[in-house]
């Protein structure tokens, strides 16, 4: 939706219903904006999965080693 000089494109993953927002230049074509819509997307379901699977792979240690 444009406003001004900008553009607001959004894309969702179905199953994770995840969001991400990105603003771009409104001279900027459709399909470059939602590319990089979409490539944020990525990103972002990337590092979660990346985060996630770090954290089930090495619980932290507590205590004492003797």
């Amino acid at each position: 939706m444009p406003n001004g000089n900008a553009v607001k494109v959004s894309a969702v993953d179905p199953v994770s219903l995840r969001e991400v927002s990105i603003v771009g230049p409104a001279s900027a074509s459709r399909m470059e904006l939602q590319m990089a819509a979409v490539r944020k997307l990525e990103y972002v379901l990337n590092r979660e999965a990346e985060k996630s699977s770090a954290e089930t792979q090495t619980p932290p240690r507590r205590g004492i080693i003797v």
